[in-house]
């Protein structure tokens, strides 16, 4: 076999070295390519993220997506996955918009029911009946619009109604919606209502106009889906069920069934919570409510510094701020008092009197200022001589920032209001109606809070049920008349109950023998919490100290009042309860 020359050995190489560096390029550039793409992809995904119609979210990292619990009612084990209603704040999940992308016919069971459970959150939905509910969210479908989108023209004929989940609309009386961008008190929805439902239960043209304020994201019901699945017949027992509600009453016995319906129509239920605020000034609410179900709470917000009453309690406490015992026929000096005064009893008698006042005098207009007050005690004089007649101490000194009132100076803290129920209302009885017929000059125009125990209410605007109402039904809204309390009076029922409450949670401890803890708790850490149960409590104790606890405080609204911290309970400087009650003068007598 020939051997090759060196030339032909060279440019083999040459051609050797080549190829690899055409390789080395090749995987360069495929690299820098890579990279390119990559930043580019990041940068149309970022570009992406302002548009809503096309979310990207991101899956977070979950130690236990899913988790079950036995369901007593169904009698079978429910399933919820957490990742289903994964989204970004505020807005409809991607699970839950993918459901409702598909056909109603083509929606399974448990799709159904997690749409049912995640719509829970709409105030509007969970108002209707669990059938009602379970078939809305079989025809609901999704859609966003953006602001100035007009969803219902005025004089057209309805052929959807809506949920809003997110975002605000606008109800108007002009056709384009204009009028609400440029009215500065306009008509508004937000998440939670519904609107348009009317339109489908009857052949009559829209109302009014609604017009978006923002973004907003809509669930729809369609005409053809809402008389495909029946929800019409659901509708109508909604319906009957008010009727039979109104013809109970005695204020309409003497209606037709046609004009009765008219009211029907008018409204519809809303269900509240134990607790849940349901108006926040119902005597300049332009709507009257009927309870239907449950009951509901009057209260009235007052500025306890107003009252007379309240400043003579306040200084009648403060004036036991440094202790002063009860005097009874069974209190005995202790070993320590009985002993300063065998020591005093020791030293010859002098009067120092004139000296110790002089000097007592001179400290407390050092010590005065604009914002301190003394409380003059049973036990604020000065002794002659220093015999054995003292009894007495030195005037306790109450330091703390003060402020004018009415009736005097008042510590600032003491300063407070306070939610004072003063009428409960009944099933079957209404709100709103009391001062319909009263001229203005004689109405009560202070305001009242309506606070759910768990009820159901059908609301009607004042104005529509004015148009209704005949001459019999006036004269029976002469005679339905409620006359709420002072506030003075309030005021007072207020304190005196706060006096009870205290009275009888020191008898009780005095009564009824401590339970005993364990020798070792073990340390738990505490969670951070909004609510404090002493933020409610105004502790007139501590107003001098100087070191004061750290929980956050609740203020009345601006609206009615000035910045006021709300409580529910006063707690002040009183005599022990074993000096009220000496024959029980241990804990656990009724134990």
């Amino acid at each position: 076999m020939p051997f090759a020359s060196s030339g032909t050995m060279r440019r083999y190489r040459v051609s050797y070295s080549w190829q690899i560096l055409k390789k080395e390029l090749g995987l360069y550039r495929l690299t820098k390519d890579i990279i390119v793409m990559i930043r580019v992809c990041k940068m149309f995904r970022q570009g992406l993220g302002g548009f809503r119609e096309y979310q990207i979210i991101e899956t977070p990292h979950r130690k236990h997506p899913l988790f079950s619990f036995w369901d007593k009612r169904k009698q079978g084990r429910i399933t919820f996955d957490t990742m289903d209603f994964v989204a970004e704040e505020g807005h409809l999940p991607p699970r839950a918009i993918q459901i409702m992308q598909k056909l109603p016919s083509w929606r399974t069971e448990p799709e159904i029911q997690a749409l049912y459970n995640l719509l829970q959150v709409l105030n509007s939905y969970r108002n209707y009946s669990e059938p009602l509910q379970l078939l809305l969210a079989r025809v609901m479908r999704f859609e966003r619009f953006g602001r100035r989108r007009v969803m219902v023209k005025k004089g057209q004929r309805g052929n959807s109604f809506y949920f809003i989940y997110m975002g605000t609309v606008a109800v108007t009386e002009d056709e384009d919606g204009s009028s609400a961008f440029l009215d500065p008190h306009p008509t508004l929805l937000h998440k939670g209502d519904c609107f348009g439902e009317l339109g489908l239960m009857s052949p009559s043209v829209r109302r009014a106009t609604v017009v978006c304020m923002e973004e907003t994201e809509f669930l729809v019901v369609d005409r053809e889906d809402f008389f495909a699945n029946k929800l019409d017949q659901e509708f109508q027992k909604d319906a009957q069920h008010r009727f039979e509600f109104f013809r109970k009453m005695d204020l309409f016995e003497s209606w037709s069934d046609e004009k009765l319906w008219k009211l029907v129509t008018l409204g519809k239920v809303e269900k509240f919570s134990y607790g849940q605020l349901v108006l926040k000034d119902f005597i300049e609410s332009p709507s009257i409510m009927f309870v239907c179900k449950g009951s509901c709470e009057v209260l009235r917000l007052i500025d306890l510094g107003t009252s007379p009453f309240y400043y003579k309690w306040i200084w009648q406490h403060l004036e036991l701020i440094d202790d002063t015992s009860l005097k009874t026929h069974l209190n005995e000096p202790s070993p320590v008092e009985r002993f300063k005064e065998f020591q005093i009893k020791s030293y010859p008698v002098q009067d120092f009197s004139t000296l110790k006042l002089k000097h007592l005098q001179k400290a407390w207009e050092q010590q005065g200022s604009s914002f301190s007050r003394r409380i003059k005690t049973s036990g604020n004089t000065l002794p002659k001589t220093l015999g054995p007649k003292i009894k007495s101490r030195h005037p306790h000194s109450l330091e703390c920032p003060m402020i004018n009132t009415e009736y005097g100076e008042l510590p600032e803290e003491a300063a407070v209001g306070a939610y004072i129920k003063i009428h409960t209302v009944e099933e079957g009885e209404t709100v709103g109606l009391h001062q319909i017929l009263l001229p203005e000059n004689q109405r009560d125009m202070r305001p009242l809070v309506l606070v759910s125990l768990g009820a159901e209410v059908i609301r009607i605007r004042r104005e529509k049920f004015w148009e209704l109402i005949d001459s019999e039904v006036k004269e029976k809204l002469y005679r339905f008349q409620i006359k709420y309390p002072s506030d003075e009076d309030m005021c007072q029922k207020f304190l005196q109950e706060n006096s009870w409450n205290i009275f009888r949670k020191d008898l009780m401890r005095l009564l009824l023998k401590p339970r005993q803890r364990p020798s070792f708790i073990p340390i738990r850490p505490k969670k951070k919490g909004i609510y404090n149960p002493k933020s409610l409590v105004l502790d007139l104790c501590s107003l001098d100290k100087e070191t004061k606890p750290c929980y956050p405080i609740f203020m009345a609204p601006q609206k009615y009042l000035p910045p006021l911290r709300i409580v529910q309970a006063i707690t002040a400087p009183r005599y022990k309860i074993q000096e009220l009650l000496p024959q029980y003068k241990n804990a656990g007598v009724l134990v």
